[in-house]
């Protein structure tokens, strides 16, 4: 990836240190073009992967100068290749990855070729990190309850990720119980600059999780793509991207000392959603960005897909720096990294004004007013101030069924169901919190607001406050350096006593693996029909991903997340009622036990040190004794087991040839389903729990398993009969065609009540929300926009994305969705072109194609990236 040989900008090359000749770089400020001091920071970095990578086939001489005049490009839609250093993966998505590089494998031999020409050509690393689930809670012991429960549902999966390991190479596995994936990233994975077959080069990454762009808060430019262009990119392949534009994010003022990262955070996505920069690059500047640690810039940029930019980049100073050695980088390194990083202009002073490159635009955020909040019920980006979330919610019980409404009658709004736990009567209500969870990789990387909860955690147990024992609590760190510092700075005690016991290191209750709720308060929910609530620190809130049951989502702060539980409701003013009482009947607010900026950053200066991350990454590879006992297969290609319920052999490369046909039109195809606006990739294919009465379930019980075996759809991703089954199986999906909410549609032209996929037929990952519906037969997806990664792997996967033209809906068109539509595909494609839509009564209207790069459509004219890259490798 670095070579010099046929490089056209081989003159630019130099060493970074005379004295080591052999250690050299691609100096851009010897290019000689006064346009690269005026970039955006995050266009550096792909201009240095596109100067460094030119050979003249993959990245030309072209790109890199569409890329140097980006303030002319950038809004003119053009295409320019990039060569992301590495590639990170989780379990949930990169166990179909395998899986989909082990069938390529035997595709390519199929049809001739060398199957072991299917390699990672770049390094990629893969968390397990996915697969936990809350299934114990509240007791010491939970933690490893939990963990033996994971291997033992996910033996078959972690087998074969070990095989994987093994088979490829440049994949390294990081096994279960290390950590989030993006914590460990951050922590552990990140280079910041690679030192590679002798150059230097600044770190960058594309993922398998849209959070990936939590790395931008270290300065490494990285975001999430499909499951299918990340393989892509593992065979070598660049990806190819419009040139974005970049909006800068200004930073200015001094934040409230009882404000958190978090609600900075939710203040940034509901306002970065007004200003609208879906497919953009944010990057944040200003004095501001000074006086936030990195683990508040990854807290900031791991928000990044809930506000919709393409990365959220936050440039490397020296508080990068500082980070890197107190998390135990080697003094070397940070050498060669600020060393180089100065070299190319790609350090920066957030204080230096003169440094400010040209933006797109510029928008800006005063600290001082930021308060702290909420976010929900239904969406991330629907934030509410933590002084209004009572009214707030109670607006939203009667209001229209959506987004910020659940539309029950104004005679329900006080239901109280009695019921009993553990021997003792308690109520339920609306808003009544059964789950509070301090977990996902957006707040537990952060240790101000992971020791500001257990400060609060410690206040509330000496102030006498409890937590009530029905509610599920749990306390899933990013790494084992959490637990560290929370077990050394005294506070975990606390956080124990309140029920928030570690119960495992994984993303957990934010992907929908909270598990069971206790029998009694299912059914008081029941039986109330109540909108029950869930309370995490997490950045997922959509309808039925935390739990069936929840019907309200609220994402908070830890701390937040501790509060809400104390006080056992949503539906509180903190400002104006006790957060709880005592046993001496006092009243305790939370300003009583909130702990101050001062006294957070006190502690964390004494015991967030270098030694403690040291210390549990130096075993991380090995500490796992159940996943080094693990015997995996040696062979280069893999077996398929025919009884397995977990790996699957998928059937996306049958019959594939190495012969192209032409593009054909959609004759006269009939509608799946007609859904709403703002439908999710968890409406399409959930990662939650699968239901026992659902299709899934019914092919799992057939092939002998008991509905506690079942596991969630996300572990199972690696069988595609079972994910086709649980395509739009989410019990939130709204179809048009029946005006509810339910997993079904009308079959057409009958208009029999259906489920989606009866038995005959053969969760959140956007890999699977492309693939499920490509095994449904679904050949087009017509909307009015697309989230990126989605579209993306719709397009990887040879079903068609197309757009409704500005103006146009389907109810300005008059669609009812019952029509039969053919789309008409002319021989000469071209990149965002518009075509017609002929309907059998009919009437013509136009769309457009939304493939952007010419790239796309070769991958269209293939019918997928895996099928160009199966006839690629499988080439004399």
């Amino acid at each position: 990836m670095s070579t010099t040989e046929n490089n056209p900008y081989q003159h630019i090359v130099e060493p970074l240190n005379p004295d080591n000749p052999n250690q050299q770089f691609y100096n851009l400020s010897k290019l000689g073009d006064s346009r690269y001091e005026r970039l955006p920071f995050s266009i550096r970095v792909l201009l240095e992967s596109a100067v460094r990578n030119c050979d003249g086939f993959l990245v030309k001489t072209s790109d890199v100068e569409r890329i140097l005049d980006w303030k002319q490009t950038q809004t003119q839609n053009v295409e320019v290749p990039f060569r992301p250093a590495r590639v990170i993966l989780q379990d949930f998505t990169g166990v179909p990855a395998v899986v989909d590089f082990a069938a390529m494998r035997d595709a390519v031999k199929t049809l001739g070729g060398d199957p072991e020409k299917i390699n990672p050509v770049c390094p990629a690393d893969l968390v397990i990190d996915h697969s936990i689930q809350v299934d114990f809670n509240r007791k010491s012991d939970s933690l490893q309850k939990n963990q033996d429960l994971e291997f033992d549902r996910n033996m078959e999966r972690f087998q074969f990720l070990k095989w994987g390991s093994k088979a490829f190479r440049n994949m390294r596995i990081i096994p279960p119980g290390s950590g989030i994936v993006h914590q460990v990233n951050l922590e552990y994975l990140a280079r910041v600059v690679f030192s590679h077959e002798g150059f230097f080069y600044p770190d960058s990454l594309v993922g398998t999780d849209s959070h990936t762009t939590m790395i931008d808060g270290l300065g490494v430019l990285g975001w999430g793509v499909g499951g299918i262009e990340a393989e892509a990119v593992m065979l070598g392949q660049p990806i190819s991207m419009v040139l974005p534009e970049v909006v800068g994010y200004k930073l200015h003022g001094t934040p409230n000392k009882l404000i958190t990262s978090t609600d900075i955070v939710l203040t940034v996505t509901k306002h970065l959603r007004q200003v609208g920069v879906v497919g953009k690059f944010v990057e944040f500047f200003g004095p501001g960005v000074a006086q936030l640690s990195i683990a508040d810039r990854a807290t900031i940029a791991n928000m990044c897909p809930e506000y919709g930019a393409t990365a959220a980049f936050f440039p490397v100073d020296d508080i990068s720096v500082q980070y890197l050695a107190q998390t135990g980088r080697e003094a070397e390194k940070l050498n060669y990294i600020t060393k180089y990083l100065k070299a190319v202009s790609m350090f920066r002073d957030y204080n230096d004004v003169c440094q400010d490159p040209d933006f797109t635009k510029v928008v800006e955020l005063d600290l001082n007013t930021v308060v702290p909040c909420c976010s929900g019920p239904k969406r991330p980006q629907d934030r509410i101030p933590v002084s209004d979330m009572k009214i707030d919610f109670e607006t939203c019980l009667g209001a229209k069924q959506g987004f910020k409404g659940f539309q029950l009658p104004a005679e329900r709004h006080s239901t109280v169901v009695p019921f009993q736990f553990n021997g003792n009567e308690y109520n339920l209500s609306h808003g009544s919190v059964v789950i509070a969870a301090i977990t996902s990789c957006t707040n537990t990387s952060n240790p101000s607001v992971m020791l500001g909860a257990g400060l609060l955690a410690k206040k509330a147990i000496e102030c006498g406050l409890s937590v009530k024992p029905y509610i599920k609590t749990s306390l899933s760190p990013g790494s084992g350096v959490v637990t560290y510092y929370l077990k050394e700075s005294g506070v975990m005690d606390y956080l124990s006593q309140l029920g928030f016991e570690v119960v495992g290191y994984g993303c957990m209750t934010c992907i929908g693996n909270s598990g069971p709720l206790p029998d009694s308060v299912v059914e008081a929910i029941t039986q109330g029909d109540l909108v029950a609530a869930g309370i995490l620190s997490g950045n997922r809130n959509f309808e039925g991903r935390v739990h069936p049951n929840t019907r309200a989502n609220y994402l908070a702060s830890p701390l937040l997340v501790i509060a809400y539980a104390i006080a056992g409701t949503v539906r509180i003013d903190f400002e104006k009622e006790p957060v709880g009482t005592n046993s001496e009947g006092k009243e305790i607010f939370l300003s009583d036990i909130w702990p101050t900026r001062e006294e957070i950053q006190a502690i964390e200066r004494t015991f967030v040190i270098p030694s403690m991350f040291k210390e549990v990454y130096e075993k991380i590879e090995k500490v796992n004794e159940r996943w080094n006992s693990l015997v995996a297969p040696s062979d280069k290609l893999y077996s398929w087991d025919p009884r397995s319920t977990y790996i699957k052999s998928p059937p996306f490369f049958d019959g594939l040839t190495m012969d192209l046909q032409p593009p054909k039109s959609i004759i006269n195809a009939y509608v799946l389903l007609n859904l709403g606006d703002s439908v999710t990739t968890d409406h399409i294919s959930p990662a939650g729990n699968i239901a026992r009465t659902s299709s899934a379930a019914r092919y799992l019980t057939k092939r002998g398993l008991a509905a506690r075996d079942f596991n969630s759809y996300g572990s199972r991703r690696g069988n595609d009969a079972v994910m086709a089954r649980g395509t739009f199986a989410n019990i939130r999906l709204f179809n048009k065609f029946l005006n509810k909410q339910a997993p079904q549609t009308i079959h057409l032209p009958t208009g029999d009540v259906v489920r989606i996929l009866k038995e005959s037929g053969s969760g959140s990952s956007r890999d699977w929300a492309a693939k499920g519906p490509f095994l449904l037969g679904i050949k087009a997806v017509l909307a009015e926009s697309y989230e990126r990664i989605h579209r993306s792997n719709l397009v990887g996967m040879g079903v068609i994305p197309l757009e409704y033209l500005t103006g146009d809906t389907a109810d300005s068109l008059g669609l009812s969705g019952k029509e039969r539509f053919t789309v008409i595909i002319p021989e000469q494609l071209t990149p965002r072109m518009i075509i017609d839509i002929q309907l059998d009564a009919g009437k013509t209207f136009q769309v457009r194609m939304r493939y952007d790069t010419d790239v796309e459509l070769e991958y269209f004219r293939h019918g997928g990236i895996l099928n160009y890259m199966i006839r690629k490798m499988s080439e004399n």
